[in-house]
């Protein structure tokens, strides 16, 4: 039996934009990298990042993907606060199955970023237990303030029984 009802299908090519109040600033690319343990100074050392074909300070390429789509959000009953879509699929476990991501150019920190999700497929593989997999495909597409493309985050979700 199915688990792709007429209602979840209907999800697909929805989107959900989310609008940054502010630009990152160079503290959050600073605080970012430390959290991660990259001391590359192209992420806080002015004069070094003015001297390197970038002209300035970038952020590490993944903190575009990890801010901005959880502006003013309510944590969900886990406590999550990023871009969770709610589907009606019913019961069952949410698995993060992979990102793929694609860097277009360098955050900036003036930079304000929106983010646009949209639902691009819901498909559904057997599994080796009792029901099937419904894999759930979205894409982020992240822009500045002068809009910029400046990533895209394909994320895949599988929800097993």
């Amino acid at each position: 039996m199915t688990r792709l009802t007429p209602e979840l299908l209907s999800w697909v090519g929805r989107q959900v934009t989310y609008h940054a109040p502010e630009s990152l600033g160079a503290a959050s690319f600073r605080y970012f990298a430390l959290a991660l343990q990259d001391d590359n100074p192209i992420y806080h050392d002015q004069d070094y990042a003015t001297a390197s074909r970038h002209g300035g300070v970038i952020a590490p390429p993944t903190l575009v993907c990890e801010t901005n789509q959880i502006v003013q959000q309510k944590p969900n009953a886990d406590g999550y606060i990023g871009h969770h879509w709610d589907l009606p699929i019913g019961n069952g476990r949410f698995i993060r199955g992979g990102n793929e991501y694609e860097f277009h150019q360098p955050v900036r920190p003036d930079d304000r970023v929106d983010v646009t999700w949209t639902l691009l497929d819901i498909y559904e593989r057997p599994s080796k237990q009792k029901g099937s997999l419904v894999f759930v495909i979205s894409e982020a597409r992240y822009i500045n303030q002068r809009g910029e493309l400046l990533a895209t985050n394909r994320e895949t979700n599988v929800y097993a029984p």
